[in-house]
């Protein structure tokens, strides 16, 4: 089998470090626990094991194409998909109003891990529906709910999200496209979107497009900015298709990485223009498709420890199996397979250590999710609010750029057959390579840290966060065994690097803005690595108390050394961090421009 997903370690994360128990409480969540997620899980597995990720290589070689105006998908995904969503997986952590199952985020966090392992391409298109719903539950009109909402849900028909335009990438300031009221309320909308994920495809009957535009008077800049939703086809009053709208999808792109995933370019309105609905205020559209663009970002995220997960499955195996060359301590007379060399295993051992790292990072950042968004009490779910959006930018920002550390080292374990592409160990790099870019680059997920989670608050969400380490390292210390000493140790030397960080950062941020966005990734980094570390020596206190029960040996030893390697390999870059960001901002934008 290609593909098997890490449902003990998914488990280990969701119950003791999400803390699941406690999210079973809320109201609404009471069928939630524990047997749950185990069930939800292994069910999650065996249709993505056996179904998606045997598609994935093929799929690679067979990428979705493009003639007259349509687009075909790679082969198998049709009847994937329709398996996809006869199973209901679409409305796993979506309300049961809409036909959703209204299960937590922190265990559809996992479920959409396995569907990217299995095959990112594939997932992408569900991946874009969530965001789709989110904002209409948001943000969507009652008869836009009652229109569109049960069929997304189901995955019947699919969402996309439309911002980027040929001269309007990140700067949404510079969007052009237009619309323009009409007399029966609906709008006409005019317009090129490109790089549109899923933005035409035959796996569903319909394509609910979510599009940026202008109203004609609107306010120049982003303050004029409006959210439509765009059918393909338009809806019936009796929910039937009817039209199909002014929108064509007039190509695709030839991508490096996630082939089979279709990347359109839609035009809106060359027929007389595309009708359109209005989702909330104009000129509150991207406030609104913010909300698309936060549950992207995290899903993005996920998507660089899934593709991480999958590289090292697969460098694992070749170690196992690839025999060259004697150990360096003579304990084997003769050719011995890679995995006995010191270093493969920290190759090995830095891919496992970051994609555990990074999982709980993400799943620990879903549970936030679901308090700050289900929790009875205000406090309560103000203080996760706090904590979960200071966390997007770090699931969204490390995750995928340690995805492509590690995908790159799944190469390098593979040796000369990890550059030949049928070994496959090369599409796990190509198709990490986009998510650091989509959905904003690490630079705009930085400077989103800098600007509106750490100096907006003066720093409070940041230091309440380094609190709660401090706490962890007394528990480290407190325990007393050598890896537990070891973990705290790197853990109290790195949180003192991000205080540092935090505190250079909120004191010059007004005063010197090019010093502070200098270092704007680095600090990611380091609050992203000190995160993730965090929650392995959190999972290493677990594991040790599970191991005195007599627990899983095993397992909790496993989690117990590779909390001690992140410490000990992947911690201490923390220092080196800082001190790029406290010290070498004057270096970044010494070059004068014509030097370059």
């Amino acid at each position: 089998m290609s593909y098997i997903a890490p449902i003990k370690d998914m488990l280990f994360a969701i119950e003791h470090l999400a803390q699941l128990e406690q999210i079973a409480q809320i109201p609404g969540f009471e069928d939630a626990g524990l047997d749950t997620a185990q069930a939800v899980l292994e069910e999650c597995a065996k249709f993505n094991q056996n179904v998606v990720a045997p598609l994935n290589w093929e799929s690679d070689k067979n990428p979705s194409s493009w003639q007259d105006g349509a687009v075909t998908t790679s082969p198998g995904f049709k009847e994937a998909y329709r398996q996809f969503t006869e199973a209901g997986w679409q409305g796993l952590q979506h309300p049961t109003d809409f036909g959703g199952q209204g299960l937590p985020k922190v265990i559809g966090a996992a479920c959409a891990e396995m569907a990217h392992s299995a095959s990112m391409s594939f997932a992408l298109c569900p991946m874009l529906t969530d965001g789709a719903i989110e904002a209409l539950l948001t943000a969507g009109s009652d008869d836009l709910k009652a229109i569109y909402l049960e069929k997304l849900v189901s995955g019947e028909w699919t969402g996309t999200m439309n911002l980027t335009e040929p001269q309007a990438g990140s700067d949404l300031a510079a969007v052009r496209s237009r619309a323009q009221p009409q007399d029966d309320g609906s709008y006409k909308v005019f317009g090129t979107k490109i790089f549109i994920t899923y933005g035409d495809h035959d796996l569903a009957e319909n394509i609910v497009h979510l599009v940026l535009a202008r109203v004609q008077g609107a306010p120049e800049g982003v303050k004029g900015i409006s959210l439509f939703v765009v059918p393909k086809f338009l809806v019936n009053a009796d929910g039937s298709l009817g039209a199909r709208n002014d929108v064509e999808c007039v190509s695709i792109e030839h991508k490096l990485g996630i082939k089979a995933s279709p990347t359109a370019v839609l035009q809106f309105g060359d027929h007389g223009g595309a009708t359109g609905y209005l989702v909330g205020e104009e000129n509150r559209g991207l406030e609104y498709m913010f909300i698309m663009m936060n549950s992207a970002r995290y899903a993005v995220g996920v998507q660089g420890i899934a593709v991480s997960e999958r590289a090292y499955q697969k460098a694992v195996q070749y170690a196992k199996d690839r025999v060259q060359s004697r150990p360096v301590d003579g304990s084997i007379k003769a050719s011995a397979a890679i995995i006995q060399h010191p270093d493969v295993r920290r190759m090995l051992m830095t891919m496992r250590a970051t994609t555990e790292g990074c999982r709980a990072l993400a799943i620990v950042a879903a549970a936030a999710y679901d308090a700050a968004h289900h929790h009875v009490d205000p406090a309560v779910r103000q203080q996760n609010t706090a904590i979960y959006e200071f966390l997007v930018p770090l699931v969204k920002g490390y995750s995928t750029e340690s995805s492509i550390e590690v995908t790159s080292l799944g190469v390098q374990v593979h040796g000369g057959m990890g550059y030949i592409e049928e070994t496959g160990a090369a599409q796990y790099f190509r198709d990490a390579r986009i998510l650091t870019i989509y959905e904003g680059t690490s630079a705009i997920q930085a400077n989103d840290l800098v600007g509106r989670k750490t100096v907006r608050d003066g720093g409070q969400t940041a230091q309440n966060i380094a609190t709660q380490i401090a706490q962890t390292e007394v528990d480290l210390q407190d325990s007393g065994t050598p890896a537990a000493l070891a973990v705290a140790y790197n853990l109290q030397l790195a949180r003192q690097a991000f205080t540092d960080a935090v505190e250079f950062i909120v004191a010059q941020a007004k005063s010197q803005p090019n010093a502070v966005y200098a270092g704007s990734v680095p600090y990611m980094m380091l609050a992203g690595n000190l995160v993730a570390g965090w929650q392995l020596a959190r999972s290493l206190l677990v594991a040790q108390e599970q191991l005195a029960h007599g627990q899983d040996q095993a397992f909790m030893s496993a989690k117990i050394a590779t909390a001690q390697f992140y410490a000990e390999h992947i911690l201490v870059k923390t220092g080196s961090l800082r001190d790029s960001i406290v010290r070498g901002a004057g270096s970044v934008t010494a070059l004068e421009l014509d030097a370059f």
